[in-house]
């Protein structure tokens, strides 16, 4: 086979591997959404929930923490802009968040 064929192969596959679906959906963006994805990662850091990309239960408070404050930030930055529902939202993963923090801060896994 000729360099050229080889090249054409390759830009084919290439090509019919862009053009596929992807295998999720991804959700329609909203507060809603970004929260729970602060909060997701939160509870990785946490080691509540394995981590998607090793699988295994890791734990890292300072980073815990810090995502747990910027979902802080959000709830001072939306305030007076949220519907009831988006501030218990809020509300709720915070609580959850913070008592999981607290509990898991003095733990090793």
């Amino acid at each position: 086979m000729s360099e050229k064929e080889n090249t054409t192969n390759e830009e084919n596959a290439s090509q019919q591997n862009t053009q596929q679906a992807p295998p999720y959906v991804l959700p329609k963006p909203s507060l809603e959404v970004l929260v729970s994805s602060f909060a997701s990662q939160a509870m990785i850091f946490l080691g509540a929930i394995p981590n998607p990309l090793s699988g295994k239960q890791e734990r890292d408070i300072d980073r815990a923490k810090f995502t747990i404050d910027l979902i802080e930030v959000i709830k001072e930055k939306t305030a007076g802009n949220l519907s009831e529902a988006e501030q218990k939202m809020i509300d709720s993963n915070l609580f959850d968040l913070r008592m999981r923090y607290v509990n898991s801060a003095g733990k090793t896994i």
